[in-house]
């Protein structure tokens, strides 16, 4: 029988409807991240740079993109005969066909996956955080405690504890209470969403609550494993780490990299962060052009001016153009004479000759207000932007859009422009 002492469930299905229309094709751990990266690139990278060799990486929402991007496993030498990387999918099985219904139903779902390898721990992980953090450190407080179940925390500003589940704990940091997105917090040591599991607590709890409904960790498994006596700690990390889980949070986790000493470094030597890479020529950036505190991914061109930015691989700037505080993603094409001010522009776009992003006054989204906010204007995959047009503040444009989309050549500030059989 094959044994693993810690194996690692990369939950990577969802859908991140917040990020509005950058994820109505692809699910968010697949989306662009840094000018070269995808987000499920970073708990991948901890992964093998913790030594954890074993990986089930749970897809559901959208997941072509993420299994190419994943393929064997390749870039994170987790192309192994024994463990490595194996896609996780929902499938049929005998008497019905089940979609996973929450976190701890898709890990159910995959007991037999973790059964072969009879593991003496389990690591949950979300796929769409955005940290480096060493798992074994993590292990060797949860045996070092002799806890039966470890949380990783993180200490959040007090006023932002209601986004989060929150655990309060004595002096040992032993957890005694939960509170999941409470209105008036009591603690501000928030779940990082990150689990150590004994295998058999893990396992006895999720065949017991295998009816439940939508079960999860933060709101079923853990609170079952508590009342039942299970000794739960917490494990205090102290470094950098951003759930992009909204526009702002995504937006403002990108330009941080472009700070003049990052927070978070993309390119320390020991805690490398890997992904698939193409092989692309190196970056162009034209005599006359002008290009300030940016990263400017590989093969992209640059004829205008770049600043504040952060543009992916294979985008091209022509001459003109200015782009300040904004996210371009891979293959976008920026026609000339174009000002793009605070946006997030996904992959495959185009931008035509004297379209202004960023215009006019600030007013709030008329469709999704809690989606498209902090005065961005958002672009989904594969879109067309007409010659001339101005575009407002937190705007959503998806589709090939024509002339005749834009009264007066504009589309104001607040506004939604969703083409037919384009998702939201």
């Amino acid at each position: 029988m094959i044994k693993k002492e810690m194996i690692a469930m990369l939950l990577a299905g969802g859908q991140g409807s917040r990020l509005g229309v950058l994820t109505a094709k692809l699910a968010k751990p697949a989306v662009a991240f840094g000018g070269k990266y995808k987000i499920i690139d970073f708990p991948l990278s901890n992964c093998i740079n913790s030594g954890i060799d074993t990986v089930g990486v749970l897809t559901q929402y959208r997941p072509l993109r993420l299994n190419q991007h994943i393929g064997i496993g390749i870039p994170w030498d987790l192309d192994r005969n024994i463990g490595g990387v194996t896609v996780l999918p929902p499938y049929e099985k005998k008497g019905n066909s089940e979609w996973y219904t929450g976190t701890a139903n898709a890990i159910y779902q995959n007991l037999e996956y973790m059964q072969y390898y009879n593991p003496d721990y389990v690591l949950i992980l979300s796929g769409d955080h955005i940290y480096k953090m060493d798992y074994e450190m993590m292990l060797d407080h949860h045996k070092a405690t002799k806890a039966a179940v470890t949380i990783a925390t993180i200490e959040v500003p007090m006023e932002e504890a209601s986004r989060f589940g929150v655990v309060i704990t004595d002096e040992q940091g032993t957890i005694k209470e939960f509170e999941e997105k409470p209105e008036h917090p009591r603690s501000n040591k928030a779940s990082m969403g990150i689990y150590i599991f004994n295998w058999e607590v893990l396992k006895e709890a999720l065949i017991t609550l295998s009816e439940q409904p939508g079960c999860d960790f933060g709101k079923h498994i853990i609170p079952y494993c508590h009342e039942n006596g299970n000794k739960i700690v917490a494990y205090p990390f102290q470094g950098y780490w951003k759930d992009v889980g909204t526009l702002g949070s995504y937006w403002e986790s990108n330009m941080e990299l472009i700070d003049i000493i990052p927070e978070f470094n993309l390119y320390e030597t020991f805690w490398k962060i890997y992904t698939k890479s193409d092989t692309l020529p190196a970056q162009y950036i034209a005599s006359g052009s002008r290009v300030e505190r940016s990263i400017i991914g590989e093969g992209s061109e640059i004829y205008g001016e770049v600043h504040n930015s952060v543009i992916g691989s294979g985008v091209i700037v022509e001459e003109g153009s200015v782009v300040r505080d904004s996210i371009i993603m891979n293959d976008t094409r920026i026609g000339k004479y174009v000002t793009i001010n605070r946006s997030i522009i996904a992959e495959d776009c185009e931008i035509s000759d004297g379209v202004t992003l960023g215009a006019f006054d600030e007013a709030e989204n008329k469709v999704a207000p809690h989606i498209y906010s902090y005065g961005l204007v958002t672009i989904g995959e594969g879109s067309y932007i007409p010659a001339n047009v101005m575009i407002g503040k937190n705007t959503a444009i998806s589709g090939i859009t024509i002339p005749d989309d834009y009264k007066d050549n504009k589309l104001d500030s607040g506004e939604t422009l969703i083409k037919a059989g384009e998702m939201v």
